[in-house]
């Protein structure tokens, strides 16, 4: 009998009965509120332990995904029920054959397995542990630490380390595969001659995860600066001395460092985190022309991308630089289980819910879910599953937007029926929401009984703080919406959802959704993890129903736009059109038209470009002849083109020759510094002028005043509060009438959408082209060449003190708070360090959120007085 056909008789004939029970068993445990159809006071005498666990051994050598799931599930049932040690001490070896160690560490941890294993195994089984544990195991050659790995993180360490100088590796999510590519990092740059390391990740949530990880891991040893701003002077400062970068950018700050050094930027390695969302719509393009345009400037540069369970992970290596080694690392084991659960309303009982556990094809019977309450609607179905099944606390809502999040939390908040808190942490978390964002903001009373709810609009401050609480179990509930599988590693015990959407009622891919399952039971924190979904047989909330695994097919979003060459040379052809207006849905091709125009540009052909040969010969000429005529109109110059990725020549050259034409003072042209008392004035015709010429981006034309009033005061270094306290001023002074979380939601979302994207990308291109026409008519001495308008969009900047305060790693909410009362605004980091150190003593009485001087102590290594014990975790 051949391996597989042992393993297939193994999980489908011999022991599929008693897998089955054990499946039911162990999943129905995780459960609160269930009255199980299959529940054992004693699994030592029901099961036959000794067939199981030599079954699992052998499963375990399988290269089959389903196979070394029932290993794992074996390997978990016997560690988490109630058994004999010598059941779990058996349950701790399989998972040792799995390479599963950081399971085994949870186990003792948790006290499942008792401490010092390996003295209680035989002399060959210890021999062969010892093997085991050896060659799951990594050297950090600057260290000299041993860390325990699984398979793929092993061969992940060796690929990196080769000499291939583009990898792609990819996995599952908990994989483990962010804290692998981290501490190869650290490792490479104490180790190697690399002095200068970019780190993309796709959200500045995942910027300021990977940065605080980063800087924990580099704590014990000088010579690494860690850094999310895209600042020259930390750039040369890293080059001039003995010191090594790593900096953490998203794709966009990525252009913005490009733009101020330009051909003076050296990047001896790239790692690209998510580096499936090349395939996004709008930022996919963003990152490949950022990637693409790193590596042309550094040809010997090493690149590393990590993406979670793709199909075709060598998709990321076809565009490398001639003579550049490739190598893909791929794997699609599991490393806890991960239980996908159906639930539908019994028969006219609408407060019993029938749980299935999906297995392969089939559904297995766990039981009735009992709520306390009838749910009516969507957003009590959600809230009361939730708070029935997860009454243990490490539950994930999936919801479809901010405000279903702010509802579901709050009616989880009701259920619950838990008094105030007395915790001091979640009491600051309160304290901050009010005086950070506004008094009546409805998370703080939710916290303040550990429900929260999560999105990516909030302060980066706020939404760490609530991810921190909920890792360590203070925050029990967390209503979250897309940000979850944006890459942000929060793992939990359950994730309840209903009809997910990703973006404006898009039904979410497979690979989406299982990506999104893979926070629950995430590695080395939990053994396992239940996604459950609600009225699976609705076709309105499950379109094609509950998604079977799926691995992610990456595409770059240039190749999928270049599918539909038809309606992409049309637009091409129509983009010079007199009225803008009529561009406004076309958002894709107007992003990929700007990449494949700027290519032609360069090139003098796209059949020279690496993405050609993906593409045929037909396909390449016809865009050729399109390019080509357009071309012959653009003037400008290949670096500005370079600088404005996404952003079209043609509307470019449009704004030029409106500055050509323009016959007032050429002073009006400009933007005034957000200070000036016609700063708002200026920023409304910009934008207007941006829609007219450039591309129709600040819509519909009547919400122009309140998107300027925003910027300016973004610029202005607003916090987050004194922005959302104005406009609620403004409503009410005018008589309007307003819904405060409405209010909230959309400033949240206009700080993000307008001041920190969309104005970045057009003023800064707004300014460059402008910047060329004052050149051309002799009139350079208007020109600000100390002032970048993207930096300052990016952060919400206009002083040098609240930069440096940022510089320092202080999150914008600090930092904006800080230097209120700060007097000078010239400081600069050194200046900003002194004078923390100075009144650190006295933040007591400045009436700063406890949460603000606690990031504040932390980042800089100062200390207040009591502070100490206080901040320490």
């Amino acid at each position: 009998m051949k391996d597989t056909e042992l393993f297939d008789w193994l999980t489908q004939d011999a022991l599929q009965e008693e897998i089955s029970k054990l499946t039911q068993l162990t999943v129905s445990n995780e459960i609160t509120n269930l009255e199980a159809i299959y529940a054992s006071d004693d699994p030592q005498s029901e099961f036959n332990w000794h067939d199981l666990v030599l079954a699992g051994s052998l499963l375990a050598r399988s290269k089959h995904r389903m196979h070394q799931e029932a290993a794992l599930r074996i390997a978990t049932a016997a560690i988490t029920l109630e058994t004999s040690q010598e059941v779990r001490d058996a349950g701790a070896v399989l998972l040792e054959k799995l390479s599963n160690h950081r399971s085994v560490e949870l186990a003792e941890k948790r006290n499942r397995v008792a401490p010092a294993l390996e003295g209680r195994l035989g002399v060959s089984m210890r021999l062969e542990a010892n093997r085991r544990r050896f060659e799951d195991s990594i050297l950090l050659q600057a260290s000299g630490q041993w860390i325990s790995v699984n398979d793929f993180q092993r061969d992940l360490w060796v690929g990196a380390s080769s000499e291939s100088s583009w990898l792609s590796a990819s996995a599952p999510t908990a994989s483990g595969k962010t804290f692998l590519v981290l501490q190869w990092l650290v490792d490479h740059l104490r180790t190697s001659e690399t002095k200068v390391a970019v780190y993309l990740a796709p959200t500045r949530a995942l910027v300021s995860e990977i940065e605080l990880s980063l800087k924990s891991l580099c704590r014990s040893g000088a010579g690494i600066e860690i850094s999310s701003l895209p600042l020259p002077e930390t750039y040369f400062s890293a080059l001039s001395g003995s010191k090594k970068a790593v900096f953490v950018f998203t794709q966009e700050r990525l252009h913005l460092l490009t733009n101020l050094l330009g051909e003076n930027l050296r990047v001896d390695l790239l790692v690209v985190d998510e580096a499936h969302k090349i395939g996004d719509n709008q930022r996919g393009v963003i990152l490949q022309d950022a990637v693409e345009r790193v590596s042309r400037l550094n040809a010997a540069m090493k690149a590393v991308f990590v993406s979670p369970s793709t199909q075709n992970p060598g998709e990321l290596l076809e565009d490398a630089p001639e003579g550049i080694t490739r190598l893909s690392v791929d794997s699609d084991m599991p490393t806890v289980l991960q239980n996908v659960i159906l639930a539908e309303q019994a028969p006219r009982k609408p407060k019993n819910w029938n749980l299935d556990l999906v297995k392969g094809d089939a559904l297995l019977r766990l039981g009735t879910l009992k709520l306390a309450n009838k749910p009516a609607g969507i957003k009590k179905r959600l809230a009361f599953i939730a708070a029935a099944a997860g009454g243990r606390g490490g539950t994930l809502i999936y919801c479809n937007g901010a405000a279903e999040a702010e509802d579901v939390a709050l009616l989880i908040s009701q259920l619950e029926g838990a008094p105030k808190t007395d915790d001091q942490d979640l009491l600051d978390l309160a304290d901050l929401a009010r005086k950070g964002v506004d008094r009546s903001y409805q998370l703080a009373p939710l916290v303040e009984r550990g429900v929260a709810f999560h999105y990516g609009n909030m302060p980066s401050l706020i939404r760490t703080e609530i991810e921190r609480l909920f890792r360590i179990g203070k925050i029990r509930f967390l209503a979250c919406t897309s940000t979850l599988i944006e890459g942000v590693n929060l793992s939990c015990r359950t994730i309840v959802v209903r009809g997910p959407r990703k973006g404006k009622g898009h039904p979410m891919e497979p690979h989406d959704f299982w990506n999104l399952a893979g926070r629950a039971g995430r590695w080395g924190n939990e053994f396992q993890g239940n996604i459950i979904c609600i009225d699976p047989h609705d076709e309105k909330a499950w379109p094609v129903g509950v998604p079977k695994r799926s691995r992610y097919p990456i595409k770059r979003e240039t190749d999928a736009v270049l599918d539909s060459v038809d309606e992409l040379s049309a637009y091409l052809q129509s983009r010079d059109v007199e009225s803008l207006s009529e561009l406004q849905n076309g958002e894709d091709f107007e992003q990929v038209g700007a990449y494949l125009l700027n290519t032609y540009l360069r090139l003098g052909s796209l059949s020279g470009a690496a993405f050609a040969k993906r593409h045929s010969a037909e396909t390449i000429q016809r865009l050729d002849k399109s390019l080509g005529t357009i071309a012959d109109a653009i003037s400008l110059s290949q670096d500005v083109l370079t600088r404005h990725p996404g952003v079209s020549a043609v509307g470019l050259q449009r704004l030029l020759q409106v500055f050509r034409n323009y016959e007032g003072n050429v002073e009006n042209l400009l933007l005034a510094p957000s200070e000036s008392v016609d700063a708002y004035d200026r920023y409304v015709t910009v934008m207007r002028r941006i829609n007219e010429n450039l591309y129709p981006v600040f819509m519909p034309d009547g919400v122009v005043p309140l998107h300027a009033l925003i910027v300016v005061e973004w610029l202005k270094g607003f916090s987050l509060s004194t922005i959302i306290r104005r406009r609620i001023e403004y409503q009410e002074r005018n008589n309007r009438p307003y819904r405060l979380p409405v209010l909230i939601r959309d400033t949240m979302s206009m700080v993000e959408e307008t001041a920190r994207f969309k104005a970045p990308k057009y003023i800064s291109a707004y300014v460059d082209v402008l910047k060329l026409f004052l050149i051309e008519a002799g009139r350079d001495d208007l020109i600000d060449e100390d002032f970048d308008i993207g930096v300052a969009l990016e952060f919400g900047v206009s002083s040098t003190t609240l930069l440096s305060l940022m510089e320092l790693g202080l999150s914008r909410m600090s930092a904006v708070a800080l230097y209120e009362k700060i007097a000078r605004d010239d400081l600069d980091r050194d200046g900003c360090l002194a004078w923390i150190n100075e009144h650190a003593p006295n933040f007591a009485g400045m009436d700063l959120p406890s949460l603000i001087v606690r990031e504040t102590l932390e980042v800089t290594g100062i200390s207040g007085p009591g502070e100490d014990e206080q901040f320490s975790e």
